[in-house]
């Protein structure tokens, strides 16, 4: 064989390593030996506003990259999945987005699910350099899902009209905006569900949420920290 074909036969082999890499991410995630309990909990949990508040590195983000990829995909372990699912990611500014919601959907998502990727700016074949308007995902049951990004700083107007299957926050957002998103999901019976750092005392999501002034019957939370990440590495 002649050093070119080698040469060709190694990438083959190499790109090929690269997407089951990619796909064991997702497939691996929270099934070895030591299992993040809270994130399960937060997973099987069938209500409709559930909510996971814990620090930085506490395993949070990756509940809602997870769970938006889930039902996205129409593969999610612990509920009744459909086709065709429509669901936006909200993050407090585009630049926070870029560098945490994005990137943890992009490191969970295996390329080959994606159907296309649409561009706020950046490029469309390097995406986690960019900011992405909208991801389209192959469904299992047919059709094509879609994942639509969004920043709280583009204001209440841009979160107007669109039905959806669920809403993640990543981190607290205004309040005129959670209710804005709470209408978006009644159509279909969708979920809200967020990942956030409670840096800001008693805030309106303590009194929605921790404390559930309106005895909603939906409403669950969780706090996790670091005790909970049972494979976290240990300073040495």
């Amino acid at each position: 064989m002649r050093r070119e074909d080698i040469f060709n036969e190694i990438l083959k082999i190499d790109s090929e390593l690269d997407k089951r890499r990619s796909q064991d991410k997702l497939r691996l995630y929270n099934t070895g030996k030591k299992k993040h309990k809270k994130q399960l909990a937060f997973h099987k949990c069938k209500k409709r506003n559930r909510w996971v508040f814990g620090g930085n590195r506490s395993g949070k983000t990756e509940c809602g990259a997870v769970e938006a990829i889930w039902l996205a995909r129409g593969i999610h372990p612990y509920r009744k999945n459909r086709k065709d699912v429509f669901g936006w990611i909200v993050s407090l500014s585009q630049q926070v987005q870029r560098d945490v919601a994005q990137a943890k959907v992009l490191y969970y998502l295996p390329k080959s699910w994606i159907e296309e990727i649409t561009m706020l700016s950046g490029r469309r074949d390097s995406p986690s350099g960019g900011v992405i308007d909208q991801i389209k995902i192959k469904n299992v049951f047919g059709g094509v899902s879609t994942i639509g990004f969004k920043s709280c700083d583009q204001g209440r107007e841009k979160f107007q009209g669109s039905s959806l299957d669920f809403v993640w926050f990543d981190e607290e957002p205004p309040r005129d905006i959670y209710e804005e998103c709470v209408m978006r999901v009644m159509d279909k019976k969708g979920d809200i569900f967020g990942t956030m750092t409670p840096l800001k005392g008693l805030t309106f999501i303590y009194n929605e949420i921790v404390m559930n002034r309106g005895n909603s019957p939906e409403v669950w939370y969780e706090f996790v920290n670091w005790s909970d990440i049972l494979f976290f590495p240990r300073a040495r």
